[in-house]
């Protein structure tokens, strides 16, 4: 991830916006990236995906090939996508201290 954000700061939100879509409509299951086959067309070429609305699938394919390369079988798409938006998020966004003021302590309680 850190590579492919260094090469184009908008893929740290490119990689979000993949993982929405793929959350929004059934659930965390990377049918987004979903390939054709000779049967069934794919997800990635299917509808607007296909005219270039959502970028970073060859980010995620890049880091699916390596890690299957090192332990085939093993991580699931779903799982790349979902680590790989929670990494691009933290490479593109601040790092923001929150400072706690003399109100705050360390275990939260309501008072009227």
């Amino acid at each position: 991830m850190s590579q492919a954000v260094l090469n184009d700061t908008r893929t740290g939100a490119a990689i979000l916006r993949l993982f929405f879509h793929d959350c929004f409509v059934n659930g965390c299951d990377a049918s987004l990236l979903l390939d054709d086959t000779a049967t069934t067309p794919g997800e990635k070429s299917s509808g607007p995906n296909a005219g270039g609305s959502t970028f970073g699938f060859d980010v995620i394919d890049n880091i699916k090939t390596q890690v299957e390369a090192a332990c085939p079988g093993i991580v699931s798409c779903a799982d790349i996508l979902a680590l790989a938006a929670r990494d691009s998020v933290n490479l593109v966004s601040p790092s923001l201290s929150t400072p706690r003021s003399r109100h705050s302590n360390s275990s939260p309680t309501c008072r009227p």
